[in-house]
C-alpha cells in the first residue's frame, strides 16, 4: 500500500512542528521545504526528526530541502511560509509581502503536485487562502485555510480551565475570520452534552470568548513570538482527516458561494474534510445576532481579499 506524502512549506516553528506531529501520527512520508538560504538547516531538522523514529516508533521518510521536486505526488501540502507582522508594519505591507511569498510557493507546488490538497496557515489567513487559490487555479474544494481548528482549540481549552474538566468532553463551534473576527457560537457549545450556558455564567463565558479571540496576542506577549504548537496541531488535525478520509466536521476556511450567502469567498465554517478536501460545507441555523456577527466578519474578509487581489496583479 502506497504511503501518503505530506509536504510542508516553511521550516520555521510552525512548519517544523507540523512535521513532528505528522511523524508522531505516522501519517506518511514528509517533505519539509524552505528557502535556499536555509537548505542545510532544513535538511538538519529533517534528519533530527527522522532519528526520533526508533524512539517514538514511527516509520516515515523525512526529507528537508529547498527543492520542490521531492514534493511530487504529495497528497497534502501545508503552507506555513510568510513573515509575521513586525512593529511599524502596516496591514497592507504585511499582505503585500506575504502575497508575494505565498503566491510564489503555491505556483511551484502547482507544477509538481497538481492534484494535491492545500492547507494554508500563513497570515493574514483569509487573504492568503485566496492568494493560494488564485496562484494555483486549483478547484476550491482543494484549497483550505487553517484557523478554525486553532481558534476552537483555544476556546475549548479555556472552557476546560474554567470548569476543571477534560477538554475531550467539550464540543464547540465557531465561524468567521481568524482572531478578532472569530464568531464563537455558545448555543452550539456543550460539555458532555450539557449546554455550556448551564455551566458557565454569561459574563464568564463572554470573557472566555474574548480570551480565545485574543489567544494569539496573549502568546506573543508571553513568548515574544507567535504560537506554533497549537497552530501546527490544528493543521495536522486537518491533514489527518484528509489522508485518512475520516470525513471529520472541522472548522476551516472553506469556499462559500451560496452557503451563508457569502458570494464566493473563503470563510471559516464547519466543513466535512475527507480525501476530496472540503467535501461539504455544513450550514447551521443562526440567530439574528449571530448572523450580524458573521456578516461583519465576512465584510472584513472581503476587505482583506480586495487588498490581496491588488497585489496579485
Amino acid at each position: 500500500m502506497k504511503r501518503a506524502k505530506i509536504t510542508i512549506i516553511g521550516a520555521g516553528n510552525v512548519g517544523a512542528t507540523c512535521a513532528v506531529w505528522a511523524a508522531q501520527k505516522e501519517l506518511g512520508d514528509i517533505v519539509l521545504i524552505d528557502i535556499p538560504q536555509c537548505a542545510d538547516k532544513t535538511a538538519g531538522k529533517a534528519l533530527d526528526l527522522a532519528q526520533c523514529g526508533p524512539v517514538l516508533r514511527f516509520d516515515a521518510n523525512i526529507t528537508g530541502t529547498s527543492d520542490y521536486a521531492p514534493a511530487e505526488g504529495s497528497d497534502v501540502v501545508i503552507v506555513t511560509a510568510g513573515i509575521p507582522r513586525k512593529p511599524g508594519m502596516s496591514r497592507d505591507d504585511l499582505i503585500q509581502t506575504n502575497v508575494k511569498i505565498v503566491g510564489s510557493v503555491c505556483k511551484e507546488i502547482a507544477k509538481v503536485a497538481p492534484e494535491t490538497i492545500l492547507i494554508v496557515v500563513s497570515n493574514p489567513l483569509d487573504a492568503m487562502v485566496y492568494t493560494a487559490w488564485k496562484s494555483t487555479d486549483f478547484p476550491t474544494h482543494r484549497v483550505i485555510g487553517q484557523a478554525g481548528c486553532l481558534d476552537i482549540a483555544r476556546y475549548r481549552t479555556f472552557i476546560a480551565m474554567e470548569l476543571g474538566c477534560s477538554v475531550e468532553d467539550i464540543s464547540a463551534l465557531l465561524m468567521g475570520g481568524h482572531g478578532d473576527d472569530m464568531v464563537p457560537l455558545p448555543r452550539y457549545t456543550s460539555v458532555s452534552g450539557i449546554p455550556v450556558s448551564q455551566l458557565i455564567p454569561e459574563d464568564r463565558l463572554t470573557a472566555i470568548i474574548n480570551r480565545a479571540k485574543m489567544g494569539g496576542g496573549e502568546i506573543v506577549k508571553l513568548m515574544g513570538t507567535s504560537a506554533y504548537y497549537a497552530p501546527a496541531a490544528g493543521s495536522i488535525q486537518m491533514a489527518e482527516a484528509i489522508v485518512k478520509d475520516k470525513k471529520r466536521i472541522l472548522p476551516c476556511a472553506a469556499f462559500c458561494d451560496s452557503e451563508y450567502g457569502v458570494g464566493g469567498y473563503f470563510i471559516g465554517v464547519p466543513a466535512v474534510l475527507g480525501s476530496g478536501g472540503v467535501e461539504k460545507v455544513i450550514e447551521v441555523e443562526l440567530s439574528d445576532g449571530e448572523r450580524k456577527l458573521l456578516d461583519a466578519s465576512v465584510a472584513h474578509v472581503k476587505e482583506l481579499v480586495t487588498i490581496a487581489d491588488g497585489f496579485l496583479g
